[in-house]
């Protein structure tokens, strides 16, 4: 039979097993957020590099919470272009392999159900096999241009974890990848199981451990991860706060403050050491641009092109209505650490 690049056809019924280890739990059609509440029953592929510590941005503390059904959808833009190139990418593939592909939906392990998966497609004709049709599916990817180094030797370790998921998940030998770098450069390849089983233990055993120790018992793992995204994370969660909480017994949160202080002691001292050097820098170039060692330049005090500045009272005044639909202010918040906590710097 002459294999052709398909995708569509009748979608399988809920409840059906769609992979060697899988049922299906929402055909690929499923409302957003039947999706979105369903996935919450589980740990799914994209939930397993944050767990693993993969994701910067996203900690574990994260997929707790959305888990919780505690936290919000913000996929962001990445997300919402990488599902408008789904598609296209994965045609693609299927045309490049002379192969068919269907759209499955979100899966889940006949044992083990808290184990999840949205495969993004479901291969029936494999290009590896010749006179026989061996069950696998295809992982598509869209990445910027910064990342294209990242896939040169094989999927970046969050996508290859995402895929050994889905074969553990699945119960695939195997799993094919396509990706879209920059809008303009693709790569494609396969990642096998039987060169992955340790690693493949270890995520199934974390992926257990999480949902068993974390997520059931509603216990929050510790915020572990980039700062940054942490506070932004709790800023996201808590958009507005009122009351108080008392923490006299709570050693951590001391400890924090503690640490806070110092750090903010340490970071004026060093913002204060700076200007100071940048001072003596300036004295020795004089009226001169640049300062040079061995005929090398050292450093140079560049000119910038500036930034837009905006007389927001002049627009107020005369432009009132431009003013009203173009200048909005954005709540924020302050730490503000009570005049009995603060540090002293040193003298």
């Amino acid at each position: 039979m002459t294999k052709t690049a398909l995708a569509g056809a009748q979608a399988p019924a809920a409840g059906r097993r769609v992979t060697p280890t899988g049922r299906l739990i929402l055909p690929a059609d499923a409302d957003r957020a039947d999706w979105l509440a369903a996935r919450r029953d589980g740990i799914g592929s994209s939930d397993v590099p944050a767990i693993l510590g993969l994701v910067e941005q996203n900690p574990p503390l994260k997929v707790y919470l959305d888990k919780r059904g505690e936290d919000i959808d913000d996929a962001g833009e990445a997300a919402f272009w990488g599902t408008v190139h789904e598609e296209p990418v994965a045609r693609v593939w299927a045309m490049r392999n002379r192969s068919v592909i269907r759209r499955v939906g979100l899966v889940a392990h006949v044992d083990h159900p808290h184990r999840m998966t949205t495969l993004d497609r479901r291969i029936t004709e494999c290009p590896l096999a010749e006179d026989e049709r061996i069950p696998c599916a295809l992982e598509v990817k869209t990445r910027s241009a910064f990342k294209s180094a990242q896939w040169h030797a094989g999927p970046p370790d969050d996508v290859l974890a995402q895929i050994l998921h889905q074969i553990s998940v699945c119960g695939y030998e195997h799993m094919h990848y396509a990706v879209l770098i920059g809008g303009n450069e693709y790569h494609q390849g396969v990642v096998r199981a039987d060169q992955y089983a340790d690693v493949i233990a270890d995520i199934e055993t974390a992926v257990d451990r999480f949902w068993t120790n974390h997520v059931q018992p509603g216990v929050p793992p510790e915020p572990t991860g980039n700062p940054e995204h942490i506070v932004s994370l709790y800023r996201r969660l808590h958009p507005e706060r009122s009351g108080s909480v008392d923490i006299d017994r709570h050693d951590d949160a001391l400890d924090a403050l503690h640490d806070y202080e110092q750090a903010r002691l340490a970071e004026a001292a060093a913002k204060h050491q700076k200007t100071a050097a940048k001072a003596r820098m300036l004295a020795a170039l004089d009226g001169a641009q640049a300062a040079l060692v061995g005929g090398e330049t050292a450093y140079e005090m560049a000119p910038t092109a500036g930034r837009p500045a905006v007389d927001l009272e002049l627009l107020a005044e005369r432009w009132p209505d431009a003013y009203a639909a173009c200048v909005s202010c954005t709540p924020g918040e302050r730490l503000d650490i009570a005049k009995t906590y603060r540090h002293k710097e040193m003298s």
